[in-house]
C-alpha cells in the first residue's frame, strides 16, 4: 500500500442527513475538531449534506472545506457513498433516513431517541440489523471527559457501593424558540415530530449515562410522571422519573423545558457508601464544568481532574470514526462498539412504557400568563 492508500484507508467519509441546530452547532464543529486534533487514526472528514431546507444544508456545507449538497438523501447515497451517516432529522423521520442509509451500507449515528414511537423505533433498529452495518445511537454525553472521570472513579471503587445516581437536566424551551434568533421551525414542541416533549428529548441522555457510569448496571425499572406548567404547547414541558437498576442502584431525573438558563439547572450526582461525585455544568452540548469528590469519612470535597476542553461531539465523531473504519476492515461490530443499538432500544422502550402508564397532567397554562425567559 502506497502512501496515498495508507492516508485514504484512515479517512471516514461523512455525510449529516438534516442540517439543524444540533449538525450546524455542535455536530460539525466537533467533526472539525476531531479532524484538526488527531494524530493518527480515523480521520473524520464531511464530504455531503442533505437537507429538505436546501438553505440549511448550504448553509453548514460552506463550513466543511469540499462538502457538497444534495438534494434528498436518496441521492447523496448514491453519488457520494459515504462511509458514516449523522442522522439528525426530527424525531419522526429518523427510521426512513436511518434505514435507506444502512441499506447503503453506511455506518449510521442517529440522534437520540431513536424514534417518535417504539414501532418505529424498533423497525429501525431491525432495518440496521438486516444491513448488517454498524448503528448506534448519538449519546454524545458518554464522551463528555468529565462522564469519562466519573465513571473510572466509579470503577476503582473509591465510592464503595453506589446506592444512587440523581440527575437534573433542564433548560428553557418557549414555544417560538430559536438558537440565533432566526426564524425557526421549533419541532421539538410537535408531539408529531418530536413524540413528546423535555421528557423524551432530554430523559434519554440520562438513561444512558446511569449504565455507562456504573460498567453496564442499566436500569431495569423506570416510572414517570409529567408536566405541562409553563409553556402553552401540547406536549410535556417537565418530568420527573424514578427509578432502579438490575444491581439495585436507585436512580432519579428530572427534565424540563421551563427553567430559565440563569437559574442552577445541570447537575449529576453519583452516591456510593465511601463518597459521593458530584459534576456541574457537565450535562449538555459543550465542554467544561466542574467536578468534585466528597469523602463519607471527612466530608472534604476535592476537585476531580478531567479535560475541559474537549467537545463529547469531538470524541465521539473520533470513535465512531474508528468503528466505522474498523467494521469495515473486518473486526466484528459489536468489538469496534461497546453500545448495543438493541440495549439503546431497550432503555428507549422503558422510557417510553413509564410515559404511557404517567398520569395525564393538567392542560397546558394561557399563553398570556408564561414569563418570558432566555435560552
Amino acid at each position: 500500500m502506497n502512501a496515498a492508500d495508507r492516508r485514504a484507508a484512515t479517512v471516514c467519509r461523512w455525510a449529516v442527513a438534516g442540517c439543524g441546530w444540533v449538525a450546524r452547532d455542535h455536530f460539525l464543529p466537533g467533526l472539525l475538531a476531531a479532524a484538526a486534533g488527531r494524530a493518527g487514526g480515523a480521520v473524520p472528514r464531511l464530504v455531503a449534506v442533505t437537507d429538505a431546507d436546501p438553505a440549511a444544508a448550504a448553509r453548514l456545507a460552506v463550513r466543511a472545506h469540499g462538502a457538497r449538497t444534495a438534494a434528498d438523501l436518496t441521492a447523496l447515497l448514491a453519488v457520494h457513498r459515504p462511509d458514516a451517516v449523522y442522522v439528525a432529522t426530527p424525531n419522526h423521520a429518523h427510521r426512513s433516513a436511518t434505514a435507506a442509509a444502512a441499506a447503503a451500507g453506511a455506518a449510521v449515528l442517529c440522534e437520540k431517541p431513536l424514534a417518535a414511537d417504539l414501532a418505529d423505533a424498533e423497525r429501525l433498529v431491525a432495518a440496521c440489523h438486516r444491513a448488517g452495518v454498524l448503528a448506534a445511537t448519538a449519546y454524545d454525553q458518554r464522551f463528555h471527559p468529565a462522564h469519562r472521570a466519573v465513571r473510572e472513579v466509579v470503577a476503582s471503587g473509591a465510592l464503595g457501593t453506589v446506592t444512587a445516581v440523581r440527575i437534573t437536566y433542564c433548560c428553557w424551551l418557549p414555544p417560538a424558540w430559536s438558537p440565533d434568533g432566526r426564524p425557526y421551525d421549533n419541532w421539538r414542541a410537535d408531539p408529531v415530530r418530536a413524540g413528546g416533549g423535555a421528557a423524551l428529548d432530554l430523559a434519554p441522555h440520562g438513561l444512558d449515562l446511569v449504565g455507562v457510569l456504573l460498567g453496564g448496571d442499566d436500569l431495569a425499572e423506570l416510572t414517570a410522571l409529567v408536566q405541562h406548567r409553563v409553556h402553552p404547547y401540547p406536549v410535556d414541558d417537565g418530568a420527573v422519573l424514578a427509578g432502579r437498576t438490575g444491581g439495585g442502584v436507585l436512580v432519579c431525573l428530572h427534565v424540563a423545558y421551563n427553567t430559565p438558563d440563569t437559574l442552577p439547572r445541570r447537575r449529576l450526582e453519583v452516591v456510593g457508601t465511601r463518597g459521593q461525585l458530584t459534576a456541574l455544568d457537565t450535562l449538555g452540548q459543550d465542554a467544561g464544568g466542574e467536578l468534585w469528590l466528597t469523602g463519607a469519612h471527612t466530608a472534604r470535597r476535592a476537585p476531580v481532574p478531567f479535560d475541559t476542553g474537549t467537545s463529547p461531539f469531538a470524541a465521539q465523531v473520533r470513535e465512531f470514526s474508528s468503528a466505522t473504519l474498523a467494521v469495515r476492515a473486518g473486526r466484528p461490530a459489536h468489538r469496534a462498539w461497546p453500545w448495543s443499538l438493541h440495549r439503546d432500544l431497550a432503555l428507549h422502550r422503558l422510557l417510553l412504557e413509564a410515559l404511557s402508564r404517567s398520569r395525564p397532567a393538567p392542560p397546558p397554562p394561557d399563553p398570556s400568563t408564561v414569563e418570558e425567559g432566555r435560552r
